[in-house]
C-alpha cells in the first residue's frame, strides 16, 4: 500500500488548523460561557444560601420574638391577675370595714335608742311616782307633811361631820329650812328646838316654802345641805331607775 505522504501532511495541516480554529472560536468561548454559567450559578446558589441563612436567621429570630412575646404576655397576665387579686382584697377589706363600721354604728344607735327609752320610761315612771306621791300625801292629816319629817331632819344633821355641824349658824349665818307648805308657829319652835338638841346651841333660822317638795323639809347652809322630803326622795328613786334600766339597756 502506497502512502501519499503530502496528501497525509495537508491533513494533518488542515486538522491542525481545523482544531485551532474549534479552539479559538468555539471551545474557548464555550468554554468562557460554561464558566460564566458555573460562576452565576455559584453566585446564584451562594445568593440562595445567603437568602435560605436570612430567612433562617428571620424565623429563628421571629421564633424568638414570638417566645418572648409569648413570656411577656404571660408575665402580663400574671400581673394582671396580682393586681386584680389585689385589688379584689382591697374592695372586699373596704366593703368588710365598711359593714364593721356601719354595723357599729347600728349597734350604738340601737343602744341610744334603748337608753333614751330607758330614761324616759324612767322619767314616766319618776312622774307617776310624783303623781301617786301627792294623791297619797293629799289623804294626810296637813300638819303630819311637816312633823312626820323634823326627826328626819335631826337624824341628817347629827349625821354630819362635827367641824360642819361646827361652822352651822357660825358668824350669824342663817341656816334656812324650806317646807312644802308655811310652817305654823308650834312646828317653826320645834324645829328651832331640834337643832339646839342637835348642835348644842341656838342659830338664826329662816323659813321657807316650796310646794315642789310635796312634804317634808330641806334645810340649807353655806357648808351643808339636808334633805328630807318627797321631792328628794322621789328624785333619788328616779335616779336609781334610771340608772338601773340604762345599766340594762
Amino acid at each position: 500500500m502506497k502512502v501519499d505522504w503530502w496528501t497525509l501532511a495537508l491533513q494533518a495541516v488542515n486538522a491542525a488548523v481545523l482544531i485551532w480554529l474549534l479552539a479559538r472560536f468555539l471551545f474557548r468561548p464555550v468554554a468562557d460561557i460554561i464558566a460564566a454559567r458555573q460562576e452565576a450559578a455559584q453566585r446564584l446558589l451562594a445568593d440562595a444560601s445567603a437568602a435560605k441563612a436570612a430567612a433562617e436567621s428571620e424565623r429563628e429570630k421571629a421564633k424568638a420574638e414570638n417566645a418572648s412575646l409569648a413570656a411577656h404576655r404571660g408575665e402580663a397576665l400574671s400581673a394582671v391577675e396580682a393586681e386584680a387579686a389585689t385589688e379584689k382584697a382591697k374592695l372586699l377589706a373596704a366593703a368588710q370595714a365598711e359593714a364593721d363600721k356601719l354595723r357599729v354604728a347600728a349597734e350604738a344607735e340601737i343602744a341610744n335608742r334603748r337608753r333614751a327609752d330607758a330614761v324616759a320610761a324612767a322619767n314616766r315612771a319618776g312622774q307617776l311616782a310624783v303623781d301617786i306621791a301627792r294623791k297619797l300625801i293629799d289623804r294626810l292629816p296637813n300638819e303630819l307633811r311637816i312633823t312626820a319629817f323634823i326627826n328626819g331632819i335631826a337624824a341628817g344633821l347629827a349625821e354630819l361631820p362635827d367641824e360642819t355641824r361646827a361652822a352651822l349658824g357660825a358668824n350669824g349665818s342663817p341656816i334656812r329650812i324650806t317646807a312644802a307648805r308655811a310652817l305654823t308657829a308650834p312646828e317653826s319652835e320645834a324645829c328651832r328646838t331640834v337643832l339646839i338638841k342637835i348642835l348644842g346651841r341656838p342659830v338664826p333660822v329662816e323659813f321657807g316654802t316650796d310646794p315642789r317638795l310635796i312634804a317634808g323639809l330641806e334645810l340649807e347652809t353655806r357648808y351643808a345641805a339636808v334633805r328630807n322630803s318627797f321631792r328628794a326622795d322621789l328624785i333619788h328613786l328616779q335616779s336609781e331607775l334610771t340608772h338601773h334600766d340604762t345599766a340594762l339597756a
